[in-house]
Protein backbone atom coordinates (compact mmCIF):
# COMPACT_ATOMS: atom_id res chain seq x y z
CA UNK A 1 0.00 0.00 0.00
CA UNK A 2 2.88 2.34 1.04
CA UNK A 3 4.70 1.41 -2.34
CA UNK A 4 1.65 2.13 -4.59
CA UNK A 5 0.99 5.63 -2.30
CA UNK A 6 4.92 6.78 -2.79
CA UNK A 7 4.50 5.94 -6.78
CA UNK A 8 1.33 8.30 -6.82
CA UNK A 9 3.04 10.98 -5.83
CA UNK A 10 5.49 10.34 -7.80
CA UNK A 11 3.01 10.46 -10.73
CA UNK A 12 1.68 13.36 -9.62
CA UNK A 13 4.76 15.12 -9.43
CA UNK A 14 5.53 14.34 -12.29
CA UNK A 15 2.41 15.66 -13.77
CA UNK A 16 2.78 18.85 -12.40
CA UNK A 17 5.92 19.05 -13.49
CA UNK A 18 5.09 18.43 -17.22
CA UNK A 19 2.49 21.23 -16.94
CA UNK A 20 4.32 23.64 -15.29
CA UNK A 21 4.24 26.94 -17.31
CA UNK A 22 5.70 30.30 -17.42
CA UNK A 23 3.10 33.27 -16.21
CA UNK A 24 1.90 36.49 -17.36
CA UNK A 25 3.40 37.91 -14.08
CA UNK A 26 6.63 35.65 -13.75
CA UNK A 27 7.17 37.49 -17.85
CA UNK A 28 5.78 40.91 -16.23
CA UNK A 29 8.40 40.60 -13.06
CA UNK A 30 11.36 39.77 -15.24
CA UNK A 31 10.63 42.92 -17.42
CA UNK A 32 10.18 45.06 -14.18
CA UNK A 33 13.77 43.96 -12.95
CA UNK A 34 15.34 44.63 -16.21
CA UNK A 35 14.24 48.28 -16.40
CA UNK A 36 14.96 48.33 -12.79
CA UNK A 37 18.64 47.51 -13.41
CA UNK A 38 18.26 50.18 -16.48
CA UNK A 39 17.28 52.63 -13.89
CA UNK A 40 20.26 52.18 -11.84
CA UNK A 41 22.89 51.96 -14.20
CA UNK A 42 21.28 55.50 -15.62
CA UNK A 43 21.04 56.70 -11.84
CA UNK A 44 25.00 56.56 -11.83
CA UNK A 45 25.52 58.49 -14.99
CA UNK A 46 23.34 61.39 -13.22
CA UNK A 47 20.01 60.79 -15.11
CA UNK A 48 16.37 59.83 -13.80
CA UNK A 49 14.71 57.05 -15.63
CA UNK A 50 10.80 56.70 -14.65
CA UNK A 51 9.37 53.51 -16.24
CA UNK A 52 6.66 50.99 -16.20
CA UNK A 53 6.43 47.52 -17.75
CA UNK A 54 3.11 46.49 -19.94
CA UNK A 55 1.30 44.17 -18.81
CA UNK A 56 0.88 41.05 -20.53
CA UNK A 57 -2.71 38.69 -21.42
CA UNK A 58 -3.45 36.76 -17.75
CA UNK A 59 -4.18 33.69 -20.13
CA UNK A 60 -0.76 33.87 -21.72
CA UNK A 61 1.41 30.01 -20.64
CA UNK A 62 4.16 29.32 -22.13
CA UNK A 63 6.56 26.44 -21.21
CA UNK A 64 8.32 26.38 -17.93
CA UNK A 65 12.45 27.70 -18.23
CA UNK A 66 14.74 25.96 -16.76
CA UNK A 67 17.05 28.97 -16.61
CA UNK A 68 16.38 32.59 -15.89
CA UNK A 69 14.25 34.28 -18.33
CA UNK A 70 16.11 36.80 -20.43
CA UNK A 71 15.67 40.48 -21.14
CA UNK A 72 16.62 42.94 -23.49
CA UNK A 73 15.49 46.32 -25.90
CA UNK A 74 14.56 45.58 -28.96
CA UNK A 75 15.58 49.61 -30.20
CA UNK A 76 17.18 52.57 -28.44
CA UNK A 77 15.53 53.69 -25.31
CA UNK A 78 17.18 56.92 -25.95
CA UNK A 79 15.05 57.55 -28.88
CA UNK A 80 11.56 56.21 -27.57
CA UNK A 81 9.79 56.47 -24.09
CA UNK A 82 7.76 53.36 -25.28
CA UNK A 83 10.84 51.08 -26.13
CA UNK A 84 9.85 47.34 -26.68
CA UNK A 85 11.40 44.79 -24.70
CA UNK A 86 12.33 41.21 -25.85
CA UNK A 87 11.82 38.15 -23.02
CA UNK A 88 13.34 35.11 -23.89
CA UNK A 89 13.58 31.77 -22.51
CA UNK A 90 17.24 30.62 -23.87
CA UNK A 91 16.43 27.07 -22.21
CA UNK A 92 15.49 23.80 -23.08
CA UNK A 93 12.09 24.49 -24.83
CA UNK A 94 13.04 28.13 -25.74
CA UNK A 95 10.38 30.44 -26.83
CA UNK A 96 10.62 34.61 -26.90
CA UNK A 97 7.87 37.16 -26.46
CA UNK A 98 7.82 41.05 -27.06
CA UNK A 99 6.31 43.60 -23.63
CA UNK A 100 5.48 46.92 -24.57
CA UNK A 101 6.96 49.26 -21.80
CA UNK A 102 6.64 53.24 -20.89
CA UNK A 103 10.38 54.56 -20.16
CA UNK A 104 11.07 58.17 -19.43
CA UNK A 105 14.70 59.55 -18.87
CA UNK A 106 15.39 62.78 -17.56
CA UNK A 107 18.15 64.67 -18.05
CA UNK A 108 20.26 67.47 -18.45
CA UNK A 109 20.20 68.43 -22.89
CA UNK A 110 21.11 72.17 -24.81
CA UNK A 111 18.42 74.34 -25.19
CA UNK A 112 18.28 77.57 -27.29
CA UNK A 113 19.39 80.44 -25.33
CA UNK A 114 17.71 82.74 -27.54
CA UNK A 115 15.67 82.67 -31.31
CA UNK A 116 18.66 81.54 -33.91
CA UNK A 117 18.88 82.11 -37.36
CA UNK A 118 19.68 79.59 -40.25
CA UNK A 119 23.81 79.98 -40.83
CA UNK A 120 24.58 81.47 -37.74
CA UNK A 121 27.87 79.70 -35.66
CA UNK A 122 26.97 78.45 -32.58
CA UNK A 123 28.62 80.26 -29.26
CA UNK A 124 28.51 79.13 -25.82
CA UNK A 125 26.01 82.09 -24.97
CA UNK A 126 23.49 80.75 -27.54
CA UNK A 127 22.96 77.66 -25.35
CA UNK A 128 22.00 76.58 -22.03
CA UNK A 129 21.49 73.63 -20.13
CA UNK A 130 17.75 72.36 -19.02
CA UNK A 131 16.53 69.30 -17.68
CA UNK A 132 14.51 67.13 -19.85
CA UNK A 133 13.25 63.85 -21.14
CA UNK A 134 15.74 63.31 -23.18
CA UNK A 135 14.29 60.28 -25.05
CA UNK A 136 11.24 62.08 -26.06
CA UNK A 137 12.72 62.77 -29.26
CA UNK A 138 13.59 60.35 -31.82
CA UNK A 139 15.89 62.00 -33.37
CA UNK A 140 18.65 62.44 -30.14
CA UNK A 141 19.60 65.11 -27.94
CA UNK A 142 22.94 67.59 -27.51
CA UNK A 143 24.53 67.73 -24.09
CA UNK A 144 27.77 69.32 -24.47
CA UNK A 145 28.12 72.82 -25.35
CA UNK A 146 31.90 71.93 -26.43
CA UNK A 147 30.27 70.17 -29.09
CA UNK A 148 27.80 72.82 -30.70
CA UNK A 149 30.09 75.44 -30.61
CA UNK A 150 30.77 76.66 -33.76
CA UNK A 151 28.72 74.59 -35.76
CA UNK A 152 25.87 76.07 -37.97
CA UNK A 153 22.26 76.16 -37.75
CA UNK A 154 20.37 74.39 -40.50
CA UNK A 155 17.30 76.19 -39.98
CA UNK A 156 15.81 78.55 -38.08
CA UNK A 157 15.18 77.29 -34.28
CA UNK A 158 12.79 79.08 -31.66
CA UNK A 159 14.11 79.99 -28.33
CA UNK A 160 14.00 77.48 -25.41
CA UNK A 161 13.64 74.31 -28.46
CA UNK A 162 16.28 71.33 -27.73
CA UNK A 163 18.55 70.90 -30.21
CA UNK A 164 19.10 68.16 -31.85
CA UNK A 165 21.94 66.91 -34.18
CA UNK A 166 19.59 66.95 -37.01
CA UNK A 167 19.60 71.16 -36.59
CA UNK A 168 23.43 71.41 -36.91
CA UNK A 169 25.62 71.40 -39.24
CA UNK A 170 29.83 70.87 -38.64
CA UNK A 171 31.82 73.82 -40.16
CA UNK A 172 33.96 73.18 -42.81
CA UNK A 173 37.36 72.60 -41.77
CA UNK A 174 38.73 73.55 -45.21
CA UNK A 175 37.33 75.07 -48.10
CA UNK A 176 38.26 74.66 -51.83
CA UNK A 177 41.09 76.63 -52.88
CA UNK A 178 42.65 76.71 -49.02
CA UNK A 179 46.75 75.37 -48.88
CA UNK A 180 46.45 72.19 -46.01
CA UNK A 181 49.39 70.37 -44.60
CA UNK A 182 48.61 66.47 -46.08
CA UNK A 183 50.32 63.91 -43.92
CA UNK A 184 50.86 59.93 -45.31
CA UNK A 185 50.75 57.98 -42.71
CA UNK A 186 52.04 54.15 -41.71
CA UNK A 187 51.98 52.88 -38.37
CA UNK A 188 54.75 55.36 -36.82
CA UNK A 189 56.23 56.62 -39.71
CA UNK A 190 54.96 59.57 -41.44
CA UNK A 191 55.64 61.88 -44.40
CA UNK A 192 54.09 65.56 -45.17
CA UNK A 193 53.88 67.75 -47.93
CA UNK A 194 51.78 70.55 -48.70
CA UNK A 195 48.59 70.71 -50.69
CA UNK A 196 45.43 72.48 -51.88
CA UNK A 197 41.87 71.75 -51.14
CA UNK A 198 39.88 71.24 -53.93
CA UNK A 199 36.73 71.58 -52.29
CA UNK A 200 34.71 71.87 -49.05
CA UNK A 201 34.91 69.32 -46.27
CA UNK A 202 34.37 69.28 -42.34
CA UNK A 203 36.39 66.68 -39.84
CA UNK A 204 35.71 63.45 -40.84
CA UNK A 205 34.76 64.03 -44.51
CA UNK A 206 36.77 62.93 -47.52
CA UNK A 207 37.96 65.44 -49.62
CA UNK A 208 40.05 65.83 -52.97
CA UNK A 209 43.75 67.90 -52.27
CA UNK A 210 46.27 68.41 -54.91
CA UNK A 211 49.62 67.77 -53.90
CA UNK A 212 51.49 71.06 -54.90
CA UNK A 213 55.35 69.38 -55.19
CA UNK A 214 54.15 66.45 -57.15
CA UNK A 215 50.88 68.04 -58.98
CA UNK A 216 48.64 64.85 -58.14
CA UNK A 217 45.60 65.17 -57.42
CA UNK A 218 44.57 62.51 -53.88
CA UNK A 219 41.36 61.92 -51.39
CA UNK A 220 42.42 62.55 -47.76
CA UNK A 221 41.02 62.60 -44.62
CA UNK A 222 40.34 65.70 -43.14
CA UNK A 223 41.47 65.44 -39.38
CA UNK A 224 41.77 69.04 -38.04
CA UNK A 225 40.79 72.64 -39.79
CA UNK A 226 44.21 73.00 -42.80
CA UNK A 227 45.26 69.18 -42.11
CA UNK A 228 44.52 66.21 -44.58
CA UNK A 229 45.72 62.96 -43.73
CA UNK A 230 46.34 59.46 -46.46
CA UNK A 231 47.00 56.07 -45.59
CA UNK A 232 50.38 54.74 -47.21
Amino acid sequence: MRITIFALLLLLAGMCGANAKTTANDIEQAASRFLEEFSEQQAEEGYEVTFEAGTVDDRLSLARCDTPLSVKFTGDPWKSTHPSLQVACDGNKPWRMFVTASVSIHGPALIAARPLARGERLTADMVTTQQVVVNASRRGVMRNADDVTGMEVRRPVNSGSVLTPDLLDAPDAVERGDHVMITARSGGFSVTSRGKALANASIGEQVMVENLRTARTIRANVVAPGRVEIPM
